[in-house]
Protein backbone atom coordinates (compact mmCIF):
# COMPACT_ATOMS: atom_id res chain seq x y z
CA UNK A 1 0.00 0.00 0.00
CA UNK A 2 1.25 3.19 -0.90
CA UNK A 3 0.08 6.96 -0.78
CA UNK A 4 -1.39 7.99 -4.20
CA UNK A 5 0.58 10.78 -4.49
CA UNK A 6 2.49 10.90 -8.48
CA UNK A 7 3.83 14.61 -7.80
CA UNK A 8 6.01 13.76 -4.38
CA UNK A 9 6.99 10.16 -5.65
CA UNK A 10 8.62 12.25 -8.14
CA UNK A 11 10.23 14.65 -6.20
CA UNK A 12 11.50 11.79 -4.11
CA UNK A 13 13.29 10.11 -7.14
CA UNK A 14 14.69 13.38 -8.22
CA UNK A 15 16.09 13.58 -4.67
CA UNK A 16 17.40 10.41 -4.73
CA UNK A 17 19.67 10.66 -7.99
CA UNK A 18 20.46 13.99 -6.79
CA UNK A 19 21.82 13.05 -3.55
CA UNK A 20 23.46 9.80 -5.55
CA UNK A 21 25.31 12.11 -8.02
CA UNK A 22 26.87 14.33 -5.25
CA UNK A 23 27.86 12.25 -2.28
CA UNK A 24 29.73 13.56 0.29
CA UNK A 25 32.04 11.82 3.02
CA UNK A 26 30.71 12.06 6.79
CA UNK A 27 31.04 15.05 8.68
CA UNK A 28 31.52 17.11 5.21
CA UNK A 29 27.90 16.46 4.34
CA UNK A 30 27.85 20.69 3.77
CA UNK A 31 26.21 20.33 0.42
CA UNK A 32 23.78 17.69 1.45
CA UNK A 33 23.44 19.16 4.39
CA UNK A 34 22.29 22.93 2.55
CA UNK A 35 20.12 20.74 -0.15
CA UNK A 36 17.65 18.78 2.69
CA UNK A 37 17.28 21.95 4.52
CA UNK A 38 16.43 24.00 1.53
CA UNK A 39 13.81 21.45 1.20
CA UNK A 40 12.83 21.72 4.88
CA UNK A 41 12.46 25.47 5.08
CA UNK A 42 10.41 25.73 2.01
CA UNK A 43 7.76 23.20 3.14
CA UNK A 44 7.38 25.23 6.52
CA UNK A 45 9.41 22.65 9.00
CA UNK A 46 11.05 24.35 11.77
CA UNK A 47 14.68 23.80 10.77
CA UNK A 48 17.72 23.43 13.23
CA UNK A 49 21.17 22.60 11.90
CA UNK A 50 24.81 22.42 12.78
CA UNK A 51 24.22 19.17 15.57
CA UNK A 52 27.20 17.06 14.31
CA UNK A 53 28.19 19.53 12.51
CA UNK A 54 26.23 18.69 9.11
CA UNK A 55 23.07 17.61 11.27
CA UNK A 56 19.60 18.56 10.64
CA UNK A 57 16.38 18.17 12.77
CA UNK A 58 12.91 19.59 10.95
CA UNK A 59 10.12 19.80 13.20
CA UNK A 60 6.32 19.99 12.31
CA UNK A 61 3.42 20.71 15.10
CA UNK A 62 0.21 20.03 14.41
CA UNK A 63 -2.90 20.03 17.20
CA UNK A 64 -2.52 20.48 21.16
CA UNK A 65 -0.78 17.21 22.07
CA UNK A 66 2.87 17.30 23.26
CA UNK A 67 3.53 13.62 22.60
CA UNK A 68 6.76 13.58 20.44
CA UNK A 69 8.20 10.87 17.61
CA UNK A 70 11.45 11.10 16.22
CA UNK A 71 12.18 9.73 12.59
CA UNK A 72 15.86 9.62 11.56
CA UNK A 73 17.91 9.00 7.88
CA UNK A 74 21.47 9.34 7.58
CA UNK A 75 22.86 10.72 4.67
CA UNK A 76 26.66 10.56 4.22
CA UNK A 77 28.07 8.37 1.64
CA UNK A 78 31.17 6.25 1.44
CA UNK A 79 34.83 6.43 0.10
CA UNK A 80 34.16 3.87 -2.77
CA UNK A 81 34.44 4.08 -6.32
CA UNK A 82 31.51 4.04 -8.06
CA UNK A 83 31.40 0.64 -11.06
CA UNK A 84 27.28 0.90 -11.37
CA UNK A 85 27.92 3.49 -15.06
CA UNK A 86 24.09 4.59 -14.20
CA UNK A 87 23.22 7.76 -15.87
CA UNK A 88 22.97 9.30 -12.08
CA UNK A 89 26.34 7.53 -11.10
CA UNK A 90 28.47 9.45 -8.71
CA UNK A 91 30.47 12.96 -10.43
CA UNK A 92 32.57 12.84 -6.88
CA UNK A 93 35.79 10.83 -7.73
CA UNK A 94 36.43 7.87 -5.01
CA UNK A 95 32.99 8.59 -3.22
CA UNK A 96 29.91 6.64 -3.60
CA UNK A 97 26.29 6.15 -1.94
CA UNK A 98 26.95 2.37 -1.65
CA UNK A 99 24.47 1.75 1.22
CA UNK A 100 21.76 3.48 0.09
CA UNK A 101 21.54 6.45 2.33
CA UNK A 102 20.68 8.61 -0.63
CA UNK A 103 17.28 6.59 -0.57
CA UNK A 104 16.50 6.90 2.93
CA UNK A 105 17.39 10.74 2.59
CA UNK A 106 15.16 10.73 0.03
CA UNK A 107 12.12 8.59 1.55
CA UNK A 108 12.07 10.62 4.47
CA UNK A 109 11.96 14.04 2.53
CA UNK A 110 9.10 12.78 0.41
CA UNK A 111 7.32 11.99 4.22
CA UNK A 112 8.13 15.51 5.09
CA UNK A 113 6.24 16.54 2.41
CA UNK A 114 3.15 14.55 2.80
CA UNK A 115 3.17 15.40 6.75
CA UNK A 116 3.09 18.55 6.33
CA UNK A 117 0.14 18.96 3.55
CA UNK A 118 -1.98 15.91 5.49
CA UNK A 119 -1.65 17.56 8.99
CA UNK A 120 -3.43 14.38 10.31
CA UNK A 121 -1.67 13.78 13.28
CA UNK A 122 -1.45 15.55 16.74
CA UNK A 123 1.57 16.28 18.57
CA UNK A 124 5.39 16.86 17.36
CA UNK A 125 7.36 15.16 14.45
CA UNK A 126 11.02 15.48 14.75
CA UNK A 127 12.87 14.30 11.37
CA UNK A 128 16.35 13.52 12.10
CA UNK A 129 18.59 14.02 9.39
CA UNK A 130 21.81 12.36 10.51
CA UNK A 131 25.38 12.84 9.10
CA UNK A 132 28.59 10.36 9.57
CA UNK A 133 26.61 6.63 10.18
CA UNK A 134 29.56 5.63 8.51
CA UNK A 135 32.58 4.93 11.28
CA UNK A 136 32.00 8.42 12.94
CA UNK A 137 29.68 8.39 15.07
CA UNK A 138 27.47 11.00 13.98
CA UNK A 139 24.10 9.80 16.30
CA UNK A 140 26.35 10.15 19.02
CA UNK A 141 27.90 13.39 18.11
CA UNK A 142 24.35 14.92 17.53
CA UNK A 143 23.16 13.48 20.81
CA UNK A 144 26.31 15.33 22.66
CA UNK A 145 25.46 18.66 21.00
CA UNK A 146 21.63 18.63 22.91
CA UNK A 147 19.27 16.58 20.45
CA UNK A 148 17.48 14.92 22.68
CA UNK A 149 17.67 18.29 24.97
CA UNK A 150 16.23 20.13 22.92
CA UNK A 151 14.37 17.85 20.81
CA UNK A 152 12.89 15.60 23.41
CA UNK A 153 11.17 12.70 21.45
CA UNK A 154 8.91 9.59 23.46
CA UNK A 155 10.01 7.63 20.76
CA UNK A 156 12.83 7.29 17.37
CA UNK A 157 12.65 5.62 14.72
CA UNK A 158 15.02 4.16 11.89
CA UNK A 159 15.03 2.06 8.98
CA UNK A 160 17.87 0.64 6.61
CA UNK A 161 17.65 -0.81 3.29
CA UNK A 162 18.35 -4.08 2.45
CA UNK A 163 19.22 -5.67 -1.41
CA UNK A 164 19.77 -9.30 0.63
CA UNK A 165 15.79 -9.10 2.16
CA UNK A 166 12.93 -9.77 -0.48
CA UNK A 167 11.51 -6.67 -2.30
CA UNK A 168 8.56 -4.55 0.60
CA UNK A 169 9.63 -7.25 2.98
CA UNK A 170 9.90 -5.54 6.66
CA UNK A 171 12.59 -7.23 9.01
CA UNK A 172 12.68 -6.61 12.68
CA UNK A 173 13.43 -7.55 16.35
CA UNK A 174 12.69 -7.08 19.46
CA UNK A 175 16.14 -6.68 21.71
CA UNK A 176 19.42 -6.65 20.19
CA UNK A 177 19.33 -6.73 16.42
CA UNK A 178 22.64 -5.19 15.31
CA UNK A 179 26.07 -5.77 17.47
CA UNK A 180 28.89 -4.12 19.18
CA UNK A 181 32.14 -3.08 16.90
CA UNK A 182 35.91 -2.91 17.96
CA UNK A 183 38.65 -2.47 16.39
CA UNK A 184 42.24 -3.49 17.37
CA UNK A 185 45.79 -3.02 15.89
CA UNK A 186 48.42 -5.27 17.08
CA UNK A 187 52.08 -4.44 16.17
CA UNK A 188 54.57 -7.31 17.01
CA UNK A 189 58.21 -5.47 17.18
CA UNK A 190 60.93 -7.60 16.39
CA UNK A 191 64.28 -7.11 14.91
CA UNK A 192 65.32 -7.12 11.36
CA UNK A 193 68.02 -8.99 9.39
CA UNK A 194 69.14 -10.86 6.06
CA UNK A 195 66.53 -13.95 5.40
CA UNK A 196 69.73 -15.87 5.30
CA UNK A 197 70.52 -15.08 8.68
CA UNK A 198 67.60 -15.51 10.44
CA UNK A 199 69.13 -17.31 13.67
CA UNK A 200 69.98 -13.37 14.06
CA UNK A 201 67.17 -11.93 13.84
CA UNK A 202 63.81 -12.11 15.54
CA UNK A 203 60.58 -12.53 13.14
CA UNK A 204 57.92 -10.83 13.54
CA UNK A 205 55.94 -12.43 10.76
CA UNK A 206 56.30 -16.09 12.33
CA UNK A 207 55.27 -14.72 15.40
CA UNK A 208 51.94 -12.28 14.08
CA UNK A 209 51.08 -15.54 12.47
CA UNK A 210 51.20 -17.42 15.51
CA UNK A 211 48.83 -14.56 17.15
CA UNK A 212 46.42 -14.79 14.11
CA UNK A 213 46.17 -18.42 14.80
CA UNK A 214 45.84 -18.44 18.36
CA UNK A 215 43.30 -15.55 18.16
CA UNK A 216 41.06 -18.39 17.08
CA UNK A 217 40.78 -19.78 20.05
CA UNK A 218 39.63 -17.44 21.58
CA UNK A 219 35.63 -17.81 20.15
CA UNK A 220 35.88 -21.15 20.12
CA UNK A 221 37.50 -21.66 24.02
CA UNK A 222 36.79 -18.51 26.10
CA UNK A 223 33.29 -17.69 24.96
CA UNK A 224 29.76 -19.21 25.46
CA UNK A 225 28.94 -20.91 22.50
CA UNK A 226 25.21 -19.10 22.85
CA UNK A 227 26.96 -15.78 22.77
CA UNK A 228 27.42 -14.11 19.01
CA UNK A 229 30.73 -13.05 18.63
CA UNK A 230 33.39 -12.54 15.96
CA UNK A 231 36.96 -11.68 15.37
CA UNK A 232 38.30 -11.40 12.32
CA UNK A 233 41.63 -10.28 11.26
CA UNK A 234 41.15 -8.42 8.43
CA UNK A 235 44.42 -6.87 7.62
CA UNK A 236 47.89 -8.36 7.62
CA UNK A 237 51.32 -6.51 6.63
CA UNK A 238 54.99 -7.26 6.93
CA UNK A 239 57.89 -6.67 4.92
CA UNK A 240 58.72 -5.73 1.65
CA UNK A 241 61.54 -8.45 0.06
CA UNK A 242 61.42 -12.04 -0.01
CA UNK A 243 65.32 -12.10 1.64
CA UNK A 244 64.50 -9.50 4.21
CA UNK A 245 63.37 -10.11 7.54
CA UNK A 246 60.93 -7.00 9.14
CA UNK A 247 61.19 -5.47 12.18
CA UNK A 248 57.74 -5.43 12.54
CA UNK A 249 54.46 -7.42 11.68
CA UNK A 250 51.16 -5.07 11.86
CA UNK A 251 47.72 -6.75 12.31
CA UNK A 252 44.01 -5.30 12.16
CA UNK A 253 41.19 -6.90 13.60
CA UNK A 254 37.29 -6.45 13.79
CA UNK A 255 35.66 -7.68 16.98
CA UNK A 256 31.53 -7.79 17.03
CA UNK A 257 29.77 -9.00 20.23
CA UNK A 258 26.46 -8.01 21.88
CA UNK A 259 26.79 -8.27 25.86
CA UNK A 260 28.69 -5.84 27.68
CA UNK A 261 30.31 -8.83 29.53
CA UNK A 262 31.56 -10.75 27.22
CA UNK A 263 32.81 -7.44 25.02
CA UNK A 264 35.06 -6.33 27.98
CA UNK A 265 36.29 -10.05 27.82
CA UNK A 266 37.16 -10.62 24.61
CA UNK A 267 39.53 -7.31 25.22
CA UNK A 268 40.98 -9.05 27.75
CA UNK A 269 41.89 -12.32 25.74
CA UNK A 270 42.95 -10.84 22.71
CA UNK A 271 45.13 -8.77 24.74
CA UNK A 272 46.80 -11.47 26.80
CA UNK A 273 47.18 -13.82 23.32
CA UNK A 274 48.76 -11.36 21.85
CA UNK A 275 51.21 -10.58 24.40
CA UNK A 276 51.73 -13.97 25.87
CA UNK A 277 52.73 -15.49 22.08
CA UNK A 278 54.55 -12.78 21.54
CA UNK A 279 56.43 -13.41 25.05
CA UNK A 280 56.93 -16.76 24.03
CA UNK A 281 59.08 -15.36 21.11
CA UNK A 282 61.06 -12.93 23.21
CA UNK A 283 59.58 -10.21 21.39
CA UNK A 284 57.28 -6.92 22.87
CA UNK A 285 53.93 -5.96 21.12
CA UNK A 286 51.60 -2.67 21.09
CA UNK A 287 47.99 -2.88 21.23
CA UNK A 288 46.04 -0.30 20.41
CA UNK A 289 42.18 -1.28 21.06
CA UNK A 290 39.36 1.26 20.42
CA UNK A 291 35.68 0.94 21.10
CA UNK A 292 33.14 1.21 18.71
CA UNK A 293 29.51 1.62 18.32
CA UNK A 294 27.65 -0.14 20.60
CA UNK A 295 24.95 -2.84 19.99
CA UNK A 296 21.71 -1.73 18.55
CA UNK A 297 18.93 -3.04 21.17
CA UNK A 298 15.01 -2.68 19.86
CA UNK A 299 12.85 -1.83 22.29
CA UNK A 300 9.69 -4.32 22.97
CA UNK A 301 6.74 -1.85 22.92
CA UNK A 302 8.38 0.18 19.69
CA UNK A 303 8.91 -2.85 17.94
CA UNK A 304 5.38 -4.12 18.55
CA UNK A 305 4.29 -0.90 17.42
CA UNK A 306 6.30 -1.48 14.02
CA UNK A 307 5.36 -4.92 13.78
CA UNK A 308 1.25 -4.08 14.25
CA UNK A 309 1.90 -0.89 11.47
CA UNK A 310 3.91 -3.37 9.07
CA UNK A 311 1.61 -6.28 8.85
CA UNK A 312 -1.58 -3.71 8.39
CA UNK A 313 0.75 -2.13 5.69
CA UNK A 314 2.28 -5.01 3.96
CA UNK A 315 0.32 -8.18 5.06
CA UNK A 316 1.35 -10.91 7.06
CA UNK A 317 3.34 -12.55 4.77
CA UNK A 318 5.91 -9.62 4.27
CA UNK A 319 6.34 -8.72 8.06
CA UNK A 320 9.13 -11.38 10.10
CA UNK A 321 11.17 -11.36 12.91
CA UNK A 322 14.99 -11.52 12.18
CA UNK A 323 15.65 -15.82 14.26
CA UNK A 324 19.16 -14.27 15.20
CA UNK A 325 20.96 -10.56 15.24
CA UNK A 326 22.99 -8.98 12.26
CA UNK A 327 26.65 -8.99 13.19
CA UNK A 328 26.69 -5.56 11.42
CA UNK A 329 26.87 -2.43 13.50
CA UNK A 330 24.81 1.09 13.50
CA UNK A 331 25.46 4.15 15.35
CA UNK A 332 21.70 4.39 15.88
CA UNK A 333 22.45 2.13 19.04
CA UNK A 334 23.23 5.89 20.58
CA UNK A 335 19.95 7.00 20.17
CA UNK A 336 18.10 3.65 21.48
CA UNK A 337 19.73 3.71 24.44
CA UNK A 338 18.49 7.58 25.05
CA UNK A 339 15.07 6.92 24.08
CA UNK A 340 12.61 4.35 23.25
CA UNK A 341 12.45 2.96 19.79
CA UNK A 342 12.23 0.38 16.76
CA UNK A 343 14.98 0.34 14.13
CA UNK A 344 13.91 -2.33 11.21
CA UNK A 345 14.90 -3.60 7.79
CA UNK A 346 13.14 -3.05 4.66
CA UNK A 347 13.54 -5.20 1.69
CA UNK A 348 14.93 -4.48 -1.67
CA UNK A 349 15.82 -7.24 -3.19
CA UNK A 350 15.50 -7.42 -7.08
CA UNK A 351 17.06 -10.57 -7.70
CA UNK A 352 19.28 -12.68 -5.37
CA UNK A 353 22.22 -11.61 -7.10
CA UNK A 354 21.63 -7.96 -6.26
CA UNK A 355 25.42 -6.69 -5.42
CA UNK A 356 25.53 -5.89 -1.51
CA UNK A 357 25.67 -2.89 0.69
CA UNK A 358 28.83 -1.14 0.47
CA UNK A 359 30.03 -2.60 -3.21
CA UNK A 360 30.93 -0.56 -5.74
CA UNK A 361 27.88 -1.76 -8.17
CA UNK A 362 25.50 -1.57 -5.67
CA UNK A 363 22.57 0.72 -6.58
CA UNK A 364 19.61 1.88 -4.49
CA UNK A 365 16.40 -0.11 -5.36
CA UNK A 366 14.32 3.07 -6.55
CA UNK A 367 11.00 1.06 -7.00
CA UNK A 368 10.98 1.21 -3.18
CA UNK A 369 10.77 4.75 -2.54
CA UNK A 370 7.27 4.92 -2.56
CA UNK A 371 6.79 2.31 -0.29
CA UNK A 372 9.65 3.65 2.25
CA UNK A 373 8.08 7.10 2.18
CA UNK A 374 4.39 5.91 2.74
CA UNK A 375 5.40 3.77 5.62
CA UNK A 376 7.28 6.90 7.64
CA UNK A 377 3.65 8.83 6.97
CA UNK A 378 1.90 6.12 8.10
CA UNK A 379 4.33 5.32 11.26
CA UNK A 380 4.03 8.74 12.44
CA UNK A 381 0.21 9.49 12.00
CA UNK A 382 -0.26 6.28 13.66
CA UNK A 383 2.01 7.09 16.21
CA UNK A 384 0.37 10.46 16.82
CA UNK A 385 -3.08 9.65 16.24
CA UNK A 386 -5.44 12.16 16.93
CA UNK A 387 -7.90 9.32 18.82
Amino acid sequence: MTIHAPNVMAEVLATRHHLHRFPEIGLSEFKTSDYVAEQLTALGYEVTRGLAKTGIVATLRNGTSERSIGIRADFDALPILEETGLPYASEIPGVMHACGHDGHTAMLLGAAKILAERRNFDGVIHLIFQPAEENFGGARIMIEDGLFDRFPCDAVFALHNDPEIPFGHIALREGPIMAAVDECKITVNGRGGHGAEPQSTADPIVCGASIVMALQTIVSRNIHPLDPTVITVGGFHAGAASNVIPERAEMVLSIRSFDPKVRDQLEQRIRAVAEGQAASYGMGVSIDYERGYDPTINHKAETDFVRDLAISFAGQDKVYDLPRPMMGSEDFAYMLAKRPGSYFFLGTQRTPNDPPLHHPRYDFNDDILPVGTTLWVELAERYLSRS
